[in-house]
């Protein structure tokens, strides 16, 4: 029963996390901005750590299952 809410919060981690890495991966190589108002470097570090922490939380989550 407590399984069913771990699994979709370590798969919507893990997804989140994934699609966060890969979509500041194609902006950083596109040269385009990652976000709005602030250097590229700053930006793309920050959300490159927070897709690794994101993807790591999940694939946490899924492994204690």
């Amino acid at each position: 029963m407590e399984r069913g809410p771990e699994a979709f919060a370590g798969a919507a981690f893990a997804l989140f996390g994934a699609g966060l890495l890969l979509w500041t991966g194609v902006r950083v190589r596109a040269g385009a901005p990652v976000a709005d108002g602030v250097s590229r470097p700053v930006a793309a570090v920050t959300a490159l750590l927070a897709g690794v922490v994101f993807l790591a939380t999940g694939c946490w989550l899924l492994a204690a299952l």
